[in-house]
């Protein structure tokens, strides 16, 4: 064995650690999990959901009583980075040998999916993956399938076979691409029948099978192969020529770069949301710097991904943008370039489906790009929600490192035309899409909720969370931000709230604030101007300096927000929310409170005006009225609450049942209360209401619209 110990390794990392090894020592089937999250929380060593991981041992027969081989495999859909118990299948080897004599061939590979249910040993299994009969077909206890990016250089290399042989000899067979499947599974079994002394398998333009006696000498095998190919690799790079051909377009400073991709993604996000909305994510990670700088970045985009796994999720190709790194993004001629590009690209999408689809193939889906390259900026991806978008991106990042070193050693190849289509338009895939959860009504929209820290910001932020929507949480206090984004990003997940800080009253800060948006989701969808503050005064002690801080944070910020919230909608073409939360006090006229109703007033009137400019862009803007929403709401800890007490000569500790007894309702109203009501005019049953006014007060008569 080349590489013995941990340090040995330079280009993957030894993670396995004999203490936790020896905790499991008992369990076949926890070593098999833990060997699987070591491989699968490795991007060098295989992709997010790529690959699959199995294990082989004996089990009581429920039925006979008697010990069976069970094949332990991730189930269809899993990730071996998170994979639990519950994510795998498990078979009876002897039956999914049996398959052999029902096997028609390759025209009905698809049936034979169905047929590995009969072979399970645990009915409450995941459902098996189509690469099961790869593993069950095997003769070795502990398998591994990975993608790793250095493998699939050498699988899809033009000389790929001769290069594995340079690097391995006989210890490694090749195996032609083809799609996965029984007949795959039984060309696997015939190549080590062949050769028993076997240490892998290189499947063509696909990846690599490794296998041991243990999980941990399954694991080390697959580091082994892993560590010596990328070895091999790096000893060439840019030994015949430059990388990638060398420099063609250099990378612009990273401010610069951060700028122009925050502007030009409302723009993108829109062209590549003609068919459905779409979510952004962006990366100018310095292996996407160096490609689409380069001097072959269009030959090799052109070429599309090798893999199947980088395929499914990346399409047939990416679209390179022929537009300068520093172009003025509000220049007509880059809009009307920018246009062309996207109907060329749709162009192209539906004349591959044409010439390629079969006469039982699903109906051509969204023909717009998933990954857009910027020389000298670089990578945007769109898809249904953040993670799938970032997702791509790391897809593409392999596809990337599989080109740089298939280019090093000998030529990069990608799957053929018809090859692709049928990965793609697979029926089995298409099953799989059908079986996808319905979206919730507020996926794929982006959120940005003021003051969302704490009260009925967060309480709004959540509840479109809740509902679907990507989140930028803002607030002035870092404090209150950094607990509520600890708090979404351990309920809803990282892919799906961001956030900055951020003061309507001071302008670079509400610039940035739309900026990290654009970065973080592709633009902004729902814009809630939830930030305020409370002054309770009679006439003589309000001083012009409360007067002006109302009029700042409610008035003035709320327009400044509003406007760059429409700079950002009107880029992006795709209609949007503005819901501004206002008070009963804005229609009520009560006692010690002229600068805060006032203000209130302004705002309520100013989405009047707003709706009736922007109906034209189908932006709708609405306005949601609280009243006393102690539970729940920031501003009831300051002097608010003793001055609206003092108001109504009352105590601090009885006004909750006062503002409830003199609603109609006779009810407290709470800071979720206020959430379903901005939820009612952006969940999608409201689409034609603009200009209206939600009273969320458990019933004030005196504050009544008409």
């Amino acid at each position: 064995m080349k590489y013995q110990k941990k340090n040995d390794y330079k280009f993957v990392t030894y993670a396995w650690e004999e203490s936790k090894a020896a905790a499991m020592s008992g369990s076949e089937v926890d070593l098999f999990i833990y060997r699987s999250n070591l491989l699968g929380s490795d991007l060098r060593l295989t992709n997010y959901a790529g690959g699959n991981t199995s294990c082989k041992l004996e089990e009581k027969d429920p039925l006979s009583g008697k010990m069976a081989e069970v094949m332990w495999v991730k189930g269809s859909g899993g990730d071996i980075g998170t994979l639990k118990k519950a994510g795998c299948a498990s078979l009876y080897v002897e039956k999914l040998h049996n398959l052999k004599n029902v096997y028609r061939g390759l025209e009905f590979e698809d049936e034979m999916v169905e047929l590995f249910n009969y072979c399970l040993f645990n009915l409450k299994s995941a459902a098996p993956s189509i690469d099961t009969p790869l593993h069950g077909l095997l003769p070795y206890k502990h398998i591994d399938h990975l993608h790793p990016d250095a493998l699939i250089a050498v699988a899809a290399a033009a000389d790929g076979e001769k290069i594995m042989k340079e690097i391995w000899g006989d210890t490694v067979a090749w195996i032609p691409w083809q799609r996965p499947g029984f007949d795959l599974g039984l060309q696997l079994e015939a190549a080590v029948k062949k050769n028993p002394n076997l240490k892998g398998l290189i499947l063509g333009g696909h990846g690599l099978f490794t296998w041991g006696d243990t999980s941990y000498e399954c694991y080390v095998n697959s580091l082994n192969a892993i560590e010596e190919a990328s070895e091999y690799l790096a000893a060439n790079y840019g030994k015949t020529r430059p990388v990638f051909g060398g420099w063609k377009v250099q990378p612009a400073a990273e401010a610069d770069r951060k700028e122009q991709a925050a502007q030009i993604l409302p723009l993108l996000r829109g062209l590549a949301s003609t068919y459905k909305p779409m979510v952004g994510n962006f990366t100018d990670d310095a292996r996407v710097l160096e490609f689409v700088g380069s001097n072959d970045l269009v030959r090799l985009a052109e070429i599309g991904t090798s893999c199947p796994d980088h395929f499914l999720r990346t399409k047939i190709r990416p679209l390179v943008l022929e537009i300068a790194p520093d172009a003025d993004l509000n220049s007509p001629e880059v809009r009307a370039k920018l246009d062309a590009q996207f109907a060329a690209y749709r162009e192209m999408y539906n004349g591959y489906y044409n010439r390629c689809k079969r006469d039982n193939s699903p109906a051509v889906r969204d023909p717009n790009p998933v990954v857009i390259l910027y020389p000298g900026v670089g990578m945007f991806n769109f898809a249904k929600d953040r993670a799938t978008a970032r997702v791509s991106g790391e897809f593409y990042i392999n596809a990337i490192n599989v080109m740089k070193g298939a280019e090093a050693v000998s030529s990069y190849q990608g799957l053929p035309e018809q090859e692709a289509f049928d990965i793609e338009y697979w029926l089995l895939e298409e099953a799989k899409l059908q079986r996808m959860p319905k979206e919730k009504p507020l996926s794929r929209k982006v959120a940005l909720v003021t003051g969302s820290g704490g009260g009925i910001g967060k309480a709004i932020a959540k509840k479109l969370a809740e509902e679907g929507a990507c989140i930028m949480l803002t607030d002035l206090n870092p404090e209150w931000l950094q607990a509520a984004k600890d708090e979404f990003v351990k309920l809803f997940g990282k892919d799906v709230v961001a956030d900055v800080i951020l003061d309507v009253t001071k302008n670079d800060l509400m610039d940035q604030a739309y900026k990290a948006t654009s970065l973080a989701f592709g633009g902004v969808d729902i814009l809630v101007n939830c930030a305020g503050l409370a002054i309770s005064k009679p006439i003589e002690q309000t001083t012009i300096s409360d007067w002006d801080l109302l009029d700042n944070v409610l008035v003035k910020g709320q327009f400044l927000m509003s406007q760059k919230a429409v700079e950002v909608m009107r880029k992006q073409k795709m209609g949007g929310d503005i819901i501004n939360i206002a008070s009963k006090n804005g229609l009520f006229a009560g006692p010690n409170n002229i600068g805060y109703g006032t203000a209130k007033g302004a705002q309520i009137h100013m989405s009047r005006l707003l709706a009736a400019e922007l109906g034209k862009d189908k932006i709708r803007v609405n306005v949601v009225n609280p009243d006393a929403v102690i539970g729940g709401s920031k501003i009831w800890e300051g002097a608010w609450a003793e001055g609206r007490a003092k108001a109504y000569g009352i105590t601090v500790a009885e006004l909750p049942g006062f503002y409830a007894s003199r609603t109609i309702m006779n009810e407290i109203v709470y800071a979720e209360d206020i959430a379903n009501g901005v939820f009612a005019f952006v969940g999608g049953n409201l689409s034609k209401s603009t200009g209206n006014i939600l009273n969320v007060d458990g019933g004030v008569a005196a504050s009544f619209v008409r």
